[in-house]
């Protein structure tokens, strides 16, 4: 905080799954009030979680002003002997209930992607970001299905080490990673194709965005960005635990900014690509969710398009989010 600021109070505020929350309402040296949103991470992960999370803010703010709350700073303090990360912004009060009109929304989401291009032009990212709290790699590529690949991996060993070995799986992920990836991400960059690394928030599911309660604008916060394949941002909302961005005016609106990346025929089949990511994700930071058997399935569909191999299970469409329509909410708690 700048020198000379007055506390006035701190108390804990809003629901996280990962860190503590707070509000720290301030008066500023030259008398003004103030409030700045804390947050303060311990576990696996801390120091990526408050470092990524306010260099993808700084990034997203310089981009569109506004989009997300101005980033304040990041560091860690002792409390005994434990380490305690933390990150400090602009507190706003946000309605997380209403769904954020679609022309609106879209539309700003287009501009950081058209604005945000990759400042070396490769995929990756100047330092650690997470998402959950799991850490991404994120170290330069020219490659975007190797950038895809390594993060890919990152999520499937995380998996594995909390819910265990499975040799089906296992054999799943082998063949995506080997064979489905450099065929589906790999046609984007060659044959005189191109995509254009840039900036994506990196974890924008309905429970990261609200609206602005004094101004109605729309907010993003808890970004974990990368320089990636534009389309890698919306793999979240195919899964089952989205219940706004699911919705097709999402993604109609988006591509009338930004149309897909060719082979345009494949836009769906990359969307069930990166919703692996997320998938895996949450598998790894929640035991036993279903959300492993969710990504498994999809996994058997790419590979049986994209990879056939004759020792793998089949893709079972009864076990497909997409054609069953299955919600499942994702489990968020105070800590």
């Amino acid at each position: 905080m700048p020198e000379g600021t007055k506390v006035v109070s701190a108390v804990s505020y809003g629901v996280s799954a990962w860190t503590k929350t707070g509000r720290i309402s301030v008066i500023l040296k030259d008398g003004t009030r103030k409030r700045y949103f804390a947050k303060y991470a311990t576990r696996k992960g801390a120091q990526p979680l408050v470092e990524g999370e306010y260099h993808s803010g700084a990034a997203i703010d310089a981009l569109v002003s506004g989009l997300v709350p101005k980033p304040t700073g990041w560091g860690m303090f002792k409390a005994g002997v434990s380490e305690i990360h933390f990150y400090l912004g602009d507190f706003i009060d946000l309605d997380l209930a209403t769904a954020p009109e679609p022309t609106q929304f879209t539309s700003l989401i287009a501009e950081l992607h058209q604005k945000g291009a990759s400042p070396n032009g490769m995929f990756g990212f100047p330092v650690a970001t997470v998402c959950g709290i799991m850490e991404r790699t994120v170290e330069w590529e020219t490659s975007w299905a190797k950038s895809f690949a390594n993060q890919l991996k990152d999520v499937i060993k995380y998996d594995n080490e909390t819910n265990g070995n499975w040799p089906e799986y296992d054999a799943a992920c082998e063949q995506l990673l080997e064979v489905v990836i450099p065929r589906l991400l790999g046609v984007l960059q060659s044959e005189g194709r191109s995509i254009t690394p840039t900036l994506i928030h990196g974890d924008l599911w309905e429970q990261n965005v609200g609206i602005d309660m004094e101004t109605g604008d729309i907010i993003l916060f808890d970004p974990g960005s990368v320089y990636a394949h534009n389309e890698m941002e919306f793999g979240t909302w195919r899964c089952s635990w989205a219940f706004h961005f699911n919705a097709p005016i999402y993604q109609r609106l988006y591509q009338r900014h930004i149309e897909p990346s060719e082979p345009a025929e494949e836009w769906d089949d990359r969307n069930r690509l990166y919703s692996l990511h997320p998938y895996l994700n949450d598998s790894a930071g929640h035991p036993g969710s279903v959300s492993r058997q969710t990504a498994y399935n999809d996994m058997l569909y790419l590979c049986e398009k994209y990879g056939p191999l004759d020792s793998l299970e089949k893709y079972d469409p009864e076990k497909d989010v997409m054609v069953t329509k299955a919600y499942v909410a994702h489990p968020t708690s105070q800590l």
